[in-house]
């Protein structure tokens, strides 16, 4: 048996399977993220060490035999966050998130260091690792000054149960402090961010071993070591690894919290001019390609705390079948965007609206906005040579048919509904756990799911939707004066 634990924004997620990947037990709990100012975004790591707990004691009493099987463990997280330890291995802050924003001036300065582009593959965004110790440098000294090693979420819980600080590469590589090509930590990009090696945690690919659970945890758990813990993931490589996306050109469009266009590559293909992220892979000899935005559901979790509705009954009050765009345009930035903007400071809008405009009509604008800036991705991705054929699609957005017949017309390319349900990050976690405990190929283990339904694009209407994404790119320039302001 294998234990997929995936880390991510709102909570942490288990699942035990056995060899032929059937799940057998799954628990969730969750984890609250604080925002004490604007742009700001923090947990505290030992609410993830609680969290896994809990988990595990609800996968005990879902299925205690298939538990007390477990050999291996996969960890999958959220990436970029930066969790800081003291020498004696203590918190010494909350953990800046992913989606923390506060660290954009730092993140341009970075930027526009020479070498950094060239040796991590990508612009230094806000949100990744490097640019928030910078910001701790200079906003919180007396804390940098106690800085012994800095580790990225899934690898603080790694640490918790293993003793050891190890991280793998699909992970590091959203740091900024990773040579991306060559997969080893940057003594230059290190030194431009006044960070040493020493401080970061060994490397291991995902699916290599990356510890041992401690004896007591085996004991607590009721375990019988040893039992791996494999290098792991970031969420995205696993969620690549958990649907099979691991040979050229294959890849994901993901609807979660963000939104996600995934296309693995078999060498390094770095662009960072078109804002695509470029990281390694959970599996040796591959690399991914990524255009990311910041608020997918999260822009529809966003309008139903404001309107008092569900995202169900939002979501239920729309059709199966798209008859054409909304004349009310959304732009999602809630949080700032990455792919293709890179622009920390802008901030979402409606567009558009008319006096007859009601929860419907702002649902359909709010799906709309998300799927025009999913084609933004995709249009950078281009820019960098890949086109994807079709596109498989996960994710809680993936449950509207609405949102899908939207998103394949306004992308014009089909996609793909994998067959069953757990094809996320946790089994992606599962799997790398079975090739570094029985050294299993990742191309035996990362096998795509059977297709259970193809969305194909509304040819009748893409024309119309593709002038609504031409207006749409324009708002962009129209809107950027003010938020910078």
């Amino acid at each position: 048996m294998y234990l997929g634990l995936d880390l991510g924004t709102s909570g942490l997620r288990g699942i035990v399977v056995d060899e032929s990947g059937q799940v057998l037990a799954e628990a969730d709990a969750g984890v609250e993220t604080s925002t004490p100012q604007s742009g700001w975004s923090e947990q505290a790591p030992a609410d993830w060490v609680e969290a896994c707990q809990k988990v595990v004691a609800q996968l005990r009493t879902a299925n205690g035999d298939a538990f007390s099987a477990v050999r291996a463990i996969g960890l999958s997280g959220h990436m970029h966050g930066a969790t800081l330890l003291d020498s004696n291995g203590n918190v010494l802050r909350p953990c800046i998130m992913w989606n923390d924003t506060r660290s954009a001036p730092e993140a341009a300065a970075l930027d526009g260091t020479p070498e950094m582009r060239a040796i991590t593959g990508n612009i230094v965004f806000p949100g990744f690792t490097a640019p928030k110790l910078e910001w701790v440098r200079r906003h919180e000294p007396e804390v940098f000054e106690k800085v012994s090693k800095v580790l990225l979420p899934k690898d603080y819980l790694r640490l918790w149960l293993t003793g050891e600080s190890i991280s793998d590469l699909s992970d590091s590589a959203g740091t900024a402090w990773l040579d991306v090509g060559r997969r080893e930590w940057s003594d230059t990009a290190l030194g431009h961010g006044h960070m040493r090696r020493d401080q970061m945690p060994e490397l291991v690919e995902g699916s290599a071993i990356g510890g041992q659970l401690r004896p007591e945890i085996l004991q607590n758990w009721g375990l019988s070591g040893p039992v791996i813990v494999a290098g792991g993931a970031g969420d995205n490589a696993a969620a690549a690894c958990g649907i099979g996306s691991i040979n050229e050109g294959t890849g994901f469009l993901s609807l979660g919290t963000s939104g996600v266009m995934l296309v693995a590559k078999e060498s390094y293909a770095p662009a960072p001019e078109t804002a695509v992220h470029c990281f390694c892979h959970a599996v040796p000899g591959r690399w991914i390609q990524m255009g990311v935005i910041l608020s997918a559901t999260n822009s529809l979790n966003w309008l139903s705390r404001n309107l008092g509705q569900t995202v169900g009954a939002l979501a239920s009050a729309l059709p199966d079948r798209v008859d054409g765009p909304s004349s009310t345009v959304f732009l999602p930035y809630l949080s700032g965007e990455r792919t293709p903007h890179n622009d920390s400071a802008i901030r979402g809008a409606f567009l558009g609206l008319d006096i007859a405009s009601d929860p419907k009509a702002l649902t359909q604008s709010v799906m709309e906005g998300v799927a025009f800036a999913m084609r933004d991705c995709l249009e950078a991705l281009k820019g960098t040579g890949t086109t994807p054929e079709s596109l498989l699609v996960v994710g809680g957005g993936a449950r509207s048919r609405f949102w899908l017949e939207t998103l394949a017309t306004v992308l014009n390319t089909p996609l793909a509904l994998p067959k069953g349900s757990e094809f996320g990050a946790a089994i992606g976690a599962a799997r790398l756990a079975a090739c570094a405990s029985q050294g299993i190929d990742p191309a035996d283990a990362m096998i795509p799911p059977e297709t259970a339904e193809v969305i194909a694009p509304r040819t009748d209407l893409c024309d119309g939707y593709e002038n609504a994404y031409q207006r749409y790119r324009q708002y962009y320039a129209a809107l950027s004066p003010f938020s910078a302001s």
